[in-house]
């Protein structure tokens, strides 16, 4: 069992599937969850969302994790909003890579590597999720943190 997490980071919360993924099969989904930053101070909620993330990783012997990259706006300028994203991201990946291996893929790195489609095709394909998941119901919002598990196994590590 090779158990990785996918996680996409946007707004306040993480979006985080956990699910145990092998080269050749469908990728199994152990949990699909939502981390949301606490309605506390910053730093605090900062602090919190750290250590849930190593928590969990620790406590479920996680191998890898791969983040969602922040994506570059097409409209010009970074939004406070963008910018906060980006700090939670920043918080996340630092907390996954001091337990395991962790990377982080930008969805157009995606649709260049993973099959012929673009990523937000694949996302809305129904028959290509019943291929390629098993075990939990993955909620349609975290199909994106499940692409970047799919599209990350058998490059290396999968077993």
């Amino acid at each position: 069992m090779a158990r990785w997490l996918g996680i996409v980071v946007s707004g306040r919360e993480a979006r985080v599937v956990d699910a145990d993924v092998r080269k050749n099969e469908p990728i199994e989904i152990l949990a699909d969850d939502s981390w949301p930053l606490p309605n506390t101070d910053r730093s605090e909620g900062y602090n919190f969302l750290y250590q849930r993330v190593v928590n969990y990783a620790r406590e479920h012997k996680i191998e890898r994790v791969i983040v969602k990259e922040s994506a570059v706006s097409g409209r010009g300028g970074a939004r406070k909003s963008n910018l906060l994203s980006a700090e939670l991201r920043g918080v996340v990946i630092a907390a996954c890579a001091s337990v395991c291996h962790t990377d982080v893929l930008a969805k157009a790195a995606i649709s260049k590597t993973f099959g012929d489609r673009k990523v937000d095709e694949y996302l809305e394909d129904e028959d290509f999720w019943k291929d390629e998941i098993s075990g939990k119901a993955l909620r349609a919002g975290s199909r994106e943190a499940a692409m970047i598990l799919l599209a990350t196994r058998g490059k290396d590590g999968a077993a």
